[in-house]
């Protein structure tokens, strides 16, 4: 595995119809890493998390996991290898409380340690630990946002993709959120962050990617990013 790459996508082209909504893309996230994909709504950036994880069929292209092929292979299997995603729209068992939301997350373990890393998880989102025996389906935006990522950790990804996670929420929780993602990857925990606030995104990055139309058109160390002329005039407003 060249340079601890974890995840290369290479020309990779998605269709829906006769529209292609992504157009020969190039990108890898290495371990130890937190790469920051950006773009505005509708550039794509979606139908390429949902391709590399198996919930959007490939047209043209590879998609490798730990320098093996996962092309057309289910989130069943690919969080069985570490490759595990939290979606946009959260998706928590609504019916389910906040303990069991988390214990789902540990669904396809075997160990021990379930109830341990449980309690980190709450050590990440106190606000969690308060609830545990709340319905999940009775909380906030933001909270649900949480609970979400803390059950993508309970299943210990090598690779964490986060589509979207400060959608729709209050400007606090957003701190909030970014806040826990740059805890997760201080922890040692390798990321892929999709997101339409650049400016944070960026500002968390080890590596950046810009995505316009299907394509990416920059791309570059974090910092290097969020002070480009560019990307400020096109994502920052400036």
């Amino acid at each position: 595995m060249a340079d601890n790459i974890l995840l290369q996508v290479e020309g990779l082209k998605v269709a829906y119809g006769g529209i292609q909504a992504v157009k020969g893309v190039d990108f890898d996230v290495r371990e130890g890493e937190l790469v920051s994909l950006i773009g505005a709504n509708g550039a794509g950036k979606t139908t390429t998390l949902k391709a590399v994880t198996g919930l959007q069929p490939v047209a043209v292209g590879d998609i490798k996991f730990l320098g093996r092929s996962i092309k057309g292979q289910g989130a069943w299997n690919l969080a069985k290898q570490g490759l595990v995603m939290v979606p946009e729209g959260r998706g928590t068992f609504t019916r389910m409380t906040i303990t069991e939301n988390l214990q789902m997350g540990a669904f396809i373990r075997k160990d021990n340690e379930i109830a341990d890393d449980i309690e980190k998880v709450f050590g990440l989102f106190p606000r969690l630990k308060e609830r545990r025996a709340q319905l999940a389906g009775t909380m906030s935006g933001g909270e649900q946002q949480m609970l979400a990522m803390g059950r993508a950790l309970m299943a210990r990804p090598k690779l964490l993709l986060l589509d979207e996670p400060s959608m729709g929420l209050s400007p606090i929780m957003v701190d909030k959120i970014f806040e826990v993602v740059n805890d997760i990857h201080q922890q040692g925990v390798t990321v892929l962050l999709v997101e339409q606030n650049a400016s944070r995104a960026l500002e968390l990055a080890t590596r950046g990617y810009v995505m316009e139309s299907g394509a990416i058109t920059m791309k570059g160390d974090g910092k290097a990013l969020l002070n480009d002329p560019k990307v400020r005039a096109a994502y920052l407003g400036e």
